[in-house]
């Protein structure tokens, strides 16, 4: 039986899964919205990764074919997408049963209104999110539910009169969280399939495309692959679903880690500092590496490791979530923007406006004055962005400045206005260093989970460091 391993960071924010096989291979990433429910968020994670995983062994059934052939890369990477879609829409049907329960409930004098409101919402938005998956990608592009619903369902409110505002944000708000905590249950080939059935007739609606210019030469090669050859390919992967569907993925020993690893349901001994497994996971991705900084929901970390990617020093700041990923969600929440749209935002700015707090309470009420006082959106959170690398480059100088290699890790390391200004400042401060910026920097923490799962290794923080910061 094969061995596969498992990593679990259970941040305060998101919560992801790693499996890697028993050659330090990943097989699997799986990630979702922490939220309130630390047990359900890691049970999603880890389930999700365990899809991931299935598609991963599907890919390399076909692996000789798809280097030959650009069809077969194509098709996978567009069942993934389907897929996804298929996950998406069944959590979507629970939460649109679980708004209407909720207007329902309410007891605002124009309620029939309000409910016909939600109705016309939900039958907007429904089309908008099939063609976002389907045609343009939107499962890699964004992989939290909430965010890919609430862009949409608040820019849908804001079509109508003001006296609907309140009633559909809260209607909302109080649905949200209840669905995102329900554990929904896939079968992998009941959903496989549904997915090929919607690629047929994807693939069916492209044979009259033709080439007009109109598009890079790449997608017109693509275009013409698959739309000859879809079906050879799909033949060809219905050969080996119900083996990969079939499959044990059995996890012979996992770790746990992040802000609420002590919920974790795992022995004492297979839950590991956050600050070890970021820096572990940086280190096998990047063996260079000797500075590691993590910035994450809840708090910052600079962090310094040896050759085989163990901690010698590090700082945090864990006494508040300033300048963290909370921090930005806040900062979203007053600009009504999604997380994603605040680095693009960001770097529309002709000035960086100065930030005088960064802490999350005396920053909304800043922003707000500035607002009033006339200065514009993006040079105000430019300002905000390059504050919070700022209180990072702190922690940096703190633990001992950049060392060799300079790996970024965490979800803000997503925020392409964050990026910017880490890029800055440490080439600003430190020369022309090796950065690493890794797609899977979210994952780093759970990747060196699994990893001293793999590995078996008993590991900890430098005993001086670890008395000063008992937090960890």
């Amino acid at each position: 039986m094969k061995k596969y391993y498992l990593g679990i960071d259970l941040g305060s924010t998101t919560s992801k899964a790693v499996i890697v096989n028993e050659n330090d291979e990943i097989v699997g990433r799986g990630i979702t919205n922490t939220r309130a429910n630390y047990k359900v968020a890691a049970d999603i994670a880890r389930e999700e990764a365990i899809y991931d995983a299935r598609f991963t062994l599907l890919q390399r059934k076909v692996g000789a074919e798809m280097i030959d052939k650009p069809e077969f890369k194509k098709y996978l990477k567009d069942l993934r997408n389907v897929f996804q879609y298929g996950q998406f829409k069944r959590r979507m049907d629970s939460l649109e049963k679980t708004l209407r329960s909720t207007v329902l409930a309410f007891t605002y004098d124009n309620k029939e209104a309000i409910i016909k409101a939600l109705n016309s919402i939900i039958e907007s938005i429904r089309p908008q999110i099939h063609n976002g998956f389907i045609n343009e990608n939107l499962g890699s592009k964004n992989q939290f539910f909430r965010d890919i619903v609430s862009e949409r369902y608040n820019a849908e409110v804001e079509k109508y009169p003001a006296e609907f505002y309140e009633p559909l944000l809260l209607a909302f708000d109080k649905s949200i969280t209840p669905t995102e905590n329900e554990m929904v249950q896939y079968n992998f080939k009941e959903l496989i399939y549904e997915s090929m059935k919607i690629l047929d007739e994807k693939y069916k609606g492209l044979a009259d495309e033709q080439e007009d210019g109109s598009k890079e030469d790449w997608y017109y090669a693509e275009l013409n692959a698959i739309k000859n050859n879809y079906k050879t390919v799909e033949h060809t992967l219905r050969q080996h679903i119900t083996d990969i569907a079939d499959e044990d993925i059995h996890i012979a020993k996992m770790v746990g880690t992040g802000y609420g690893r002590a919920l974790l349901p795992f022995p004492e001994d297979c839950i590991k500092s956050e600050i070890l497994c970021h820096a572990f996971g940086a280190h096998a991705v990047f063996p260079n590496t000797r500075t590691v900084l993590d910035i994450g929901g809840q708090d910052t970390k600079a962090i310094q490791v040896d050759r085989h990617g163990l901690v010698t020093s590090f700082h945090m700041n864990d006494r508040c979530a300033a300048g963290c990923g909370r921090y930005l969600g806040y900062i979203a929440d007053e600009f009504g923007l999604s997380l994603n749209e605040l680095g693009p935002e960001a770097n529309k700015a002709s000035k960086e406006t100065t930030i005088c707090s960064t802490c999350t309470v005396f920053a909304g009420a800043e922003v707000k004055e500035l607002l009033h006082n006339g200065e514009e959106r993006p040079n105000i959170l430019a300002g905000l962005h390059k504050a919070i690398v700022q209180r990072a480059m702190s922690l940096i100088a703190r633990s001992g400045g950049v060392k060799n290699e300079f790996t970024f890790t965490g979800g803000v390391a997503r925020n392409e206005a964050v990026l910017k200004y880490v890029k800055q400042m440490v080439r600003g401060s430190y020369g022309e260093v090796t950065m690493n910026i890794h797609t899977d920097s979210i994952f780093m923490g759970a990747l060196g989970g699994a990893m001293f799962a793999r590995r078996n290794i008993n590991a900890d923080l430098p005993v001086q460091e670890k008395a000063t910061n008992e937090t960890l």
